[in-house]
């Protein structure tokens, strides 16, 4: 399935979404634990709830982390205001699981998916591009007070056919004090316009409920890990499941992803496909994958290929792509994938 729908729908969210919050949070501890100690070993799970932040998971490390702090500060810097009760139920790694890494071998079992496409500059879908577009303007918006009634929760979608964007969306958090009206007028000329262009012929919804008054934790759950399809390519391929954030590098949720990306993108770039998908599978505590399979959109198999030029080895991906450094916070919100300087998305020659 190598996203070959002609009409299809992607979507995603602002940093204040309660999902992304809680993704942030799991990866700023991450940062923290890196910035210490660069073989920190993290697995971290936040969750937030009406007015309640709960902290947990597991680490190895030689840092000393304040994490009510760390999540008390991406709380205020993402712009909210409300007060949180913040638990925290941190653990040692398992000793089971530790004992298969220090082998350097896998930190979980599991399947992980990498595509890329020629369709726009940043190799991924026009869907994805567009919908990730919309959510930082719809930021920038906020923190630049172009708009001062927006506030920090919310959702962008935008629906595709034949190339051609025909539906776009918003539901957006705002003041009391701001008329629906105003609000879907603003974002015509100062959201929709500057990203898509012309929207005479697109059907634009503006917070479809009616108003959006209430957000973040006080109005929603959120969760680490809940935004697995906004993070990568909008369900257009398959997914194996596991999420990004929270998660060092020698947990190959992340870091094979990470890799199957930089290969896929790499096979379209030295023109091995206009669209590609690389998959590999691993069982936890062994190095080798159990599978690695890669394919274009003709169905040319390019599995020989991949493992001549790329080592999907855990500690070899983590060489490669130079993981263990704190630079997982800002991953956490817009995607993971497509924004240019981060490692994965390297294009380099295949010789």
């Amino acid at each position: 399935m190598l996203h070959l729908l002609n009409r299809y729908t992607t979507e995603s969210v602002t940093s204040g979404h309660p999902d992304k919050v809680c993704d942030q949070i799991s990866d700023a501890i991450l940062d923290a634990c890196f910035e210490q100690d660069p073989y920190s070993r993290v697995a971290v799970e936040t969750f937030g709830s009406h007015g309640t932040l709960m902290i947990g998971g597991e680490v190895t490390t030689k840092a000393r982390i304040n994490y009510k702090k760390i999540a008390e500060d991406v709380y205020r810097s993402i712009g909210y205001t409300e007060k949180l009760n913040i638990l925290v139920k941190v653990a040692q790694q398992s000793p089971d699981i530790a004992m298969g890494v220090d082998k350097e071998g896998a930190g979980d079992q599991g399947i992980m998916y990498g595509y890329a496409t020629n369709e726009t500059k940043e190799m991924l879908p026009l869907g994805v591009v567009l919908s990730h577009a919309l959510a930082r303007r719809l930021e920038k918006l906020r923190r630049e007070k172009k708009l001062k009634w927006l506030k920090p929760d919310g959702k962008t979608q935008v629906t595709i056919s034949k190339g051609k964007v025909i539906t776009a969306l918003t539901s957006t958090q705002h003041a009391k004090s701001v008329s629906q009206e105003e609000i879907r007028e603003s974002l015509i000329k100062h959201l929709f316009t500057p990203i898509l262009g012309s929207v005479k012929h697109i059907e634009i919804l503006v917070n479809p409920t009616g108003k959006f008054e209430v957000g973040g934790f006080y109005a929603d759950a959120g969760l680490t890990g809940r935004k697995i399809m906004v993070d990568t390519y909008g369900g257009l391929i398959p997914h194996g499941g596991g999420c990004f954030s929270g998660k060092d590098p020698s947990k190959v949720d992340r870091s094979a992803a990470y890799m199957c990306r930089f290969v896929a993108k790499n096979l379209v770039a030295n023109g091995y496909g206009k669209k590609v998908l690389v998959s590999v599978a691993y069982a936890i505590g062994r190095a080798e994958p159990v599978m690695v399979e890669a394919f274009n959109e003709t169905g040319k198999n390019l599995t020989s290929i991949v493992n001549k030029h790329y080592d999907f080895r855990p500690r070899a991906i983590i060489e490669r792509l130079d993981l263990r450094r704190p630079i997982y916070q800002e991953t956490a919100a817009y995607g993971h994938f497509g924004v240019s300087g981060r490692p994965w998305e390297k294009v380099e020659k295949i010789r």
